[in-house]
């Protein structure tokens, strides 16, 4: 039987669990919400498209975090070698995020029958506010449980002279997580000035305090499946999260463009939304380095795979895509159309959805006991999410492509119908993507809800690797991986010339072959490349000479560690 470090890291597991029922929820709202798209009758009037929607996007924000505060419970005793702090707290926050999930859900189907919101008068149900319509005693709840998050992992940690700088990304992280939600605690009736604030949270959440958080983590996790040098990633850990701060809080301007703010916030928004990419060429560099630091294989292959999931979807989705769509010129045509959907879902699922699927893959045998696991459903889940994603991805692009060109450039009437016939092909391909990506989430919650419940499974042979020097299971270079991103940034900048293109007044007079061109170039080139570049990656790895499986295990490390 498999021993755990410490046994307030068992605290994680519950949170692990949450995580894989609101992501299998909100998996099964995101079906519904495709099938509406294709008939807008279908429970009208029961559960209407838009409060659908916002509980859609809300479950995915809750099963994010869920997966966050259960992946820095199980590494802040690692990090720390010793206990998790009044871990009593950490159970009031485990059901106070369950009272905030709960609180949500209802109090949004109150808000069909005109019962919550700022305008009618009851913030204290439900506020309203796209991404942010928990009300006030839900802002409340969860700013205590962001409190206590934060007392917890501050309070574990070694005094401040013996942190790395893993231990300064994650306390900077929490300590921001709690003071950034005072900015959506607040409601002003000027719209500008609303939408000011309000991007203060859903912005600096994700492109700063949920970047910092999630570069520490996957620094971290580096270090235990690899083994790798804490200074080394603690050296990339900085550099990561100096250049997120730097671009992530101007680069919010580009939220400010079209809300009546300043003109000279298209200046700036742009070139440091511009600028966004540049951490996260770090972040994946350095899974790449630390992945091909010997040429042992990878004892546990899911949860490295959704790890490189995660920072190849962060460098697409948030990335390349968010690179395409920020500049001023192009974002007037592309902001909150499918085009938008198309970096949302890549960025989102991507980066902070994957990071915590990696850590449950990796934490949930260990603290199950397993010396080791039947890996071939976390594999096959790995890659029904990840290519039913990017086959959403591309959905969403190419007929948001076609809804910029028939709806804001030609100016056609969307309630009219003119627009919806125009997008058919893609409403009705989103449903065949997402039951790719649904099959692949039921296989993935199974797995990990009955890892070590049910009978083991016989382990995969893993000996059949094809030898190195093969094909596509031969040593990848870093030359190879470089032309492979490069590859990616060319498609990129072919899909911003397409977006660009709209601009001109010949495409503005109805000859949409250059857009449409620029995109049925680009949007298939870059996701092809990137479903063929994690292959390639994963290949290398899985073809490396088989020796017997080391055990799982979790090993303390060094605070210190990175001077």
């Amino acid at each position: 039987m498999i021993r755990i470090e410490y046994e307030t890291q068992r605290l994680s597991l519950r949170f692990f669990m949450v995580m894989l029922v609101l992501f299998f929820l909100q998996t099964a709202f995101g079906l519904l919400l495709a099938a509406q798209h294709i008939d807008p009758t279908l429970l009208a009037g029961t559960l209407n498209f838009n409060v659908l929607r916002s509980q859609h996007v809300n479950l995915a924000i809750f099963w994010v975090l869920s997966g966050f505060i259960a992946t820095i419970l199980f590494v802040g005793p690692l990090l720390s070698k010793r206990e998790l702090a009044e871990p009593w707290l950490i159970k009031v926050l485990f059901y106070a995020l369950l009272a905030v999930v709960a609180w949500n859900a209802l109090t949004q189907v109150l808000a069909q029958q005109g019962v919550a919101g700022w305008w009618m008068g009851q913030p204290l149900l439900q506020e309203g506010l796209e991404y942010l319509e928990a009300g006030r005693v839900a802002d409340v709840v969860i700013l205590i449980g962001f409190a206590i998050l934060c007392r917890v992992v501050l309070r574990t940690f070694p005094p401040r002279a013996q942190w790395n700088e893993i231990h300064w990304g994650l306390g900077l992280g929490v300590v921001a997580l709690t003071l950034v939600w005072i900015f959506g605690m607040a409601f002003v009736e000027r719209l500008d000035v609303q939408e000011y604030f309000r991007w203060y949270v859903v912005h600096y959440w994700v492109e700063g305090v949920w970047e910092v958080i999630h570069i520490a983590l996957v620094g971290f996790l580096l270090v235990l499946m690899f083994g790798a040098n804490v200074k080394s990633v603690g050296y990339a850990v900085f550099w990561g999260i100096s250049l997120v701060w730097l671009s992530g809080l101007l680069g919010n301007a580009h939220h400010y463009f079209w809300i009546g703010t300043p003109e000279f916030w298209q200046f700036w928004g742009s070139l440091f939304s511009a600028l966004e990419p540049l951490p996260l060429i770090f972040c994946f560099w350095h899974i790449y380095l630390d992945a091909h630091q010997d040429g042992k294989p990878v004892a546990n292959m899911p949860a490295f795979s959704f790890l490189l999931g995660s920072v190849v979807l962060e460098q697409v989705g948030a990335g390349i895509l968010g690179f395409t769509m920020t500049f001023a010129l192009t974002n007037v045509w592309s902001h909150g159309t499918w085009v938008t959907l198309s970096h949302a879902h890549l960025a989102l699922f991507g980066t902070f959805g994957m990071l915590g699927l990696a850590a449950a893959y990796y934490a949930v045998p260990i603290m199950r006991g397993l010396a080791a696991f039947d890996q071939r459903p976390g594999r096959l889940a790995f890659w029904l999410v990840f290519t039913g994603m990017l086959g959403l991805g591309f959905v969403f692009a190419t007929g948001g492509t076609v809804q910029v060109f028939v709806y804001r450039t030609l100016g056609l009437d969307w309630f009219s119908g003119d627009v919806a016939p125009a997008m058919q092909f893609a409403k009705v391909s989103v449903p065949v993507f997402g039951m790719v990506f649904a099959s692949g989430v039921g296989v993935l919650v199974y797995d990990l809800l009955t890892m070590g419940l049910r009978a083991p499974a016989a382990a995969g042979d893993e000996a059949a690797a094809v030898p190195r020097s093969a094909g596509w299971g031969r040593r990848l270079s870093g030359w190879e991986t470089g032309l492979w991103l490069l590859a990616m940034w060319v498609f990129g900048g072919i899909i911003t010339l397409g977006l660009l293109s709209f601009n001109l007044p010949s495409v503005q007079q109805g000859n949409a072959l250059f857009p449409y061109l620029m995109a049925g170039i680009g949007y298939p080139g870059l996701l092809l490349t990137t479903l063929l570049f994690v292959r390639r990656f994963l290949r290398s790895l899985e073809a490396r000479r088989h020796v017997p499986a080391a055990p799982l295990v979790v090993a303390a490390v060094s605070p210190a560690g990175a001077g």
